[in-house]
């Protein structure tokens, strides 16, 4: 009864002294584990230091071993006189001095230095080599030269480390050629003392020995070091020895690693391996775990991080984007406001660089705009803003300048920057840019009225010929109205064109006979304030909002229509460089001579030279299908633009204009001279040649002796609207515009 009752007591002693033992034996267990792990650690220390004194010692022998190799025929009479011979044998040499020591040595390279230190002997992977390749190891074994030169006594790599020697000598660890090498000097002596030689006179023989993975390893193998090699940089691995390898100036020109004996390490193991398995087992697990934890941080970290960075980055450049220069402008000009302190605003547009992009392909224009955008930022200051807005737009925000002569000295390095060319692919390429500045709060201290601003001057650069800067004017807000204004009321005109357009005609006659060969069809604008207006005030106007097309088209049609009154007439009419890019331009002309019926050889079509300054390949393709079809080209206000020899001479027009700017100047001889010019080119190249802008008798006669063909001028009739040119025609008197003197 009484063990019957003492058994469910026992039981709760058990259970309540449970507790207290597992936790005595968890500290036995951590006690016993930790004294095996520190005696371990001791012993593996123990094992380690003994490591690092066998590798010192084993490779400072080998390295000497490279000097002892070296005096089997560095000390020898043969060697005095065959390299005191004249020419130099270089057989013998090979095969005693050079060649040989690679097969028997192992040396890699080997160099006979003559005593004025000149080489006159080299030999690298058993091949003989010009003496000249000795500069490749010159700036390493020149301190060795010059030691073995010093006449010093003590100079002896035996001596010094307490070998044996036949002969003085010197070497050293280096980094040669990106290897770690032995360089090892001995003076060719004789050996037996027939042929005096002054110390420091004596032919030296320069051996390099490259301690490359063989050697390393050969001397792991030998003496027990696990994957024993060479690195540039101590190890970082725990488990790793590593032991410097000094040269003689005592800098460090590399590391020997091994993987030590750990005995310490393996006893451990052996003893407590269930101990390890538990431990092993939980720390797996809890590094699963909190790897998997920390895994989902970090990529949840990252995703924010990228996600932020690419809302507000650039995705080709790396710069702030349009949002992130927003955001900034807002911030940036709220301190302003509280401060009174200046910003800046510069909108930069590049220039020509779409035809870069069209001639060279997107990847090189890529190409151009990183290399854009890290010049922008190396000519502002480290806390101002550079953005790219898009395309090829970049924006600068210049924070707190001293004044807005800095802002200016800023545009002005970009501008002058810019115009440098861009290596792109190996090719030059050059570019321009155009800047609109903005400042506050002279200009606004809203994001809205600055960026506008700034525009309105980028406009106003890009009008006055690119590659500049402007900054922002009050007069500058009239022109913007004045070219909205236009705009809205040109695309009301287009939408009934017969309301407000005209086209007038302007004569043609022949400068022989005086009599009206041609028209030249001329877009007059009927503006309901202004009255009748020349293109010069809206054709830009037209091509800017995108209408030139609609407009050139109806042109076109409204001149085809009226000329079928005059026959035998040929018809001019003027395009633009825009229509002249489309490559369905031919087309349209086609359908539009089939649908009148007009007869295509009477039809020419004008082209100025800013058509041909881009995309001359498209252009070039569209004038050859013009001429499949019948229709003449002519090239107008010739003279007045770029490369006009290589245009006539690379693509293909009928007739080429003089523009009235020369017809004015040939009452002065260098005026005269150019005109004359011009038509001896027609002449050599097979063109007509019609002179514009003819308002004098004198300047007809000087051109019609001169060879134009043809001429038009306010001497000859004014633009006339259609219904004017069929009474010319219906009179003898009024076809001859001007009397011929015989």
């Amino acid at each position: 009864m009484e063990n019957a009752a003492l058994r469910p007591l026992g039981r709760l002693a058990r259970l309540r002294l449970a507790p207290t033992l597992v936790a005595f034996v968890l500290a036995a267990f951590a006690l016993v584990v930790g004294l095996l792990i520190w005696s371990g650690d001791e012993a593996d220390r123990i094992a380690r230091s003994r490591d690092e004194s066998i590798v010192s010692r084993v490779i400072q022998q080998s390295v000497e071993r490279i000097a002892q190799l070296q005096e089997s025929s560095t000390v020898w009479d043969d060697a005095v006189l065959e390299t005191r011979r004249r020419p130099l044998d270089n057989d013998w040499i090979d095969l005693n001095l050079g060649l040989w020591f690679h097969d028997y040595a192992g040396f890699d390279e080997v160099y006979i230095l003559d005593p004025a230190d000149r080489p006159i002997y080299a030999m690298h992977d058993a091949r003989r080599g010009a003496p000249e390749s000795y500069i490749a190891v010159e700036a390493a074994a020149a301190p060795l030269v010059a030691q073995m030169r010093s006449n010093d006594p003590s100079v002896h790599s035996g001596k010094a480390r307490g070998s044996a020697m036949l002969s003085r000598g010197v070497w050293d660890l280096a980094i040669l050629r990106g290897r770690p090498a032995v360089i090892s000097l001995k003076p060719i002596v004789t050996d037996s003392g027939d042929y005096a030689q002054a110390m420091g006179t004596e032919y030296l023989h320069v051996a390099v020995a490259y301690l490359d993975d063989a050697f390393f390893s050969r001397l792991g193998h030998n003496f027990g070091l696990s994957k024993a090699r060479f690195q540039s940089v101590p190890t970082i691995a725990w488990d790793e020895a590593t032991v410097p390898l000094h040269d003689h100036a005592r800098a460090v020109v590399g590391y020997f690693v091994w993987k030590p004996f750990a005995p310490g390490r393996q006893v451990t193991r052996l003893i407590a391996p269930l101990s390890l398995t538990v431990l092993t087992i939980a720390a797996l697990i809890i590094y699963g775990l909190a790897s998997r934890l920390v895994r989902r941080t970090v990529d949840l970290e990252e995703s924010r991080r990228h996600a932020q960075h690419q809302a507000m980055h650039d995705g080709l450049t790396g710069l702030a984007n349009r949002a992130m220069f927003e955001t900034r402008l807002d911030e940036l000009l709220a301190f302003s406001r509280r401060h009174d302190t200046l910003l800046g605003l510069i909108y930069v547009d590049l220039d020509r660089f779409k035809q870069v992009n069209d001639t060279h392909g997107h990847p090189v224009g890529d190409a151009l705009i990183r290399q854009v955008a890290q010049r922008l930022v190396r000519e502002v200051r480290g806390y101002d803003i550079v953005a790219r807005l898009g395309g090829d737009e970049f924006a600068i925000i210049v924070t707190q300048p001293d004044t807005v002569a800095a802002i200016e000295r800023i545009c002005a390095r970009i501008v002058a920057e810019l115009e440098r060319p861009f290596d792109l692919s190996g090719v030059q390429t050059y570019i321009s840019g155009s800047l609109g500045v903005a400042v506050a709060p002279e200009h606004g201290i809203s994001r809205t009225e600055i960026t506008r601003k700034a525009d309105i001057a980028l406009y106003k650069a890009k009008m006055d010929g690119r590659d500049r800067y402007v900054f922002f004017t009050p007069d500058l807000d009239e022109i913007v109205r004045h070219r909205d204004s236009t705009n809205r009321e040109l695309r009301q005109a287009l939408a009934s064109c017969d309301e407000q357009l005209r086209v007038h005609y302007q004569p043609i006659c022949c400068a022989q006979t005086g009599e009206i060969t041609g028209v030249e069809a001329l877009l007059r604008w009927q503006h309901p304030i202004h009255g009748l207006m020349s293109p010069a005030g809206f054709i830009q106007a037209a091509e800017e909002c995108g209408l030139i097309e609609v407009l050139g088209n109806w042109v076109l049609r409204k001149a085809l229509a009226d000329a079928r009154e005059w026959p035998g007439l040929r018809l001019a009419v003027n395009v633009s460089p825009i229509q002249v890019r489309n490559r369905a331009f031919p087309d349209v002309i086609g359908e539009m001579l089939a649908a009148s019926g007009w007869d295509p050889t009477r039809l020419e079509l004008e082209i100025t030279e800013t058509a041909l300054m881009t995309r001359s390949q498209d252009v070039a393709e569209t004038l050859a299908r013009l001429r499949e079809l019948g229709v003449s080209c002519a090239l107008d206000d010739f003279g007045t633009g770029y490369s006009s020899l290589s245009h006539i001479r690379d693509i293909a027009v009928d007739r080429i204009k003089i523009d009235r700017s020369f017809v004015n100047a040939v009452e002065s001889r260098p005026g005269a001279a150019l005109v004359e010019a011009i038509a001896n080119l027609a002449r050599a190249n097979g063109l007509l040649l019609t002179a514009e802008g003819v308002e004098t008798q004198a300047q007809f006669e000087f051109l019609r002796a001169a060879g134009c063909h043809e001429m038009q001028g306010y001497l000859l009739s004014r633009p006339v609207p259609a219904h004017a040119i069929t009474r010319m025609l219906e009179s003898a008197d009024t076809r001859r515009l001007i009397a011929i003197a015989a």
